[in-house]
């Protein structure tokens, strides 16, 4: 059971059932045209290629441009969960009974303690989105470069924005199911598992609750 926990700025006030705002790329940036580049690509249905990192242009632009859209994803999909995923049925964070997420964010809370699943997902969705909003971390603007360690971040995004899959699939799926939106939910998800294994920037063990879908979902797609 991974007991990592997770860097976040508290806030008392954020209410467990409110979206984060949408990350919007500004329009006019080399990255905004890199996301609608991702857009068309995607639309021609074949993930492996979309996920491709487009000839001539920077891995780490194409990487944030990546992490900033599977955050707005899974922001919007557990969004449509928030009802079922309370207090009371989700006291811990879990993505089955194998694997339990504890919390700390490495300064107000330094020893992982356990909290409930709304309560975790908030706190990551809003360190995450911190992370996003911070020009030193994800510069927007040409000519500003990225920090040395920028691999290292986008890693920790993505493998703690799994999570959030793995909860959702685990402990969610059949109210997914009931809502119409699982043919949604397993097409974001085969989009950022191709996306993670073709730069490596989540280490399987990471992926391990989500593992056996994980093979049933690229199966067909091997290269």
């Amino acid at each position: 059971m991974w007991t990592e926990g997770v860097f976040c700025l508290f806030s008392g006030s954020r209410s467990s059932k409110t979206f984060k705002p949408k990350k919007n790329i500004p329009e006019g940036t080399h990255q905004y045209e890199l996301m609608k580049h991702a857009a068309a690509t995607l639309g021609s249905g074949n993930l492996r290629l979309a996920v491709m990192l487009p000839e001539g242009e920077d891995l780490n632009e194409w990487v944030a441009v990546n992490t900033v859209d599977f955050f707005n994803q899974i922001n919007m999909l557990y969004g449509t969960i928030t009802e079922f995923c309370t207090e009371d049925s989700c006291p811990i964070m879990s993505a089955g009974p194998k694997y339990e997420y504890h919390w700390a964010d490495g300064h107000t809370v330094k020893k992982p303690i356990k909290c409930s699943a709304p309560k975790y997902i908030d706190y990551l969705m809003t360190w995450v989105q911190d992370q996003l909003d911070d020009e030193t971390l994800f510069p927007s603007k040409i000519g500003v470069p990225f920090p040395k360690n920028f691999q290292s971040i986008a890693k920790t995004i993505l493998k703690r924005l799994f999570r959030v899959y793995a909860h959702i699939y685990h402990q969610h799926f059949s109210e997914v199911v009931q809502l119409g939106e699982e043919a949604h939910l397993n097409t974001s998800f085969k989009h950022f598992i191709f996306f993670v294994q073709e730069f490596s920037l989540i280490e399987r063990r990471e992926l391990a609750p989500l593992q056996e879908l994980i093979d049933k979902l690229t199966a067909k797609e091997q290269r």
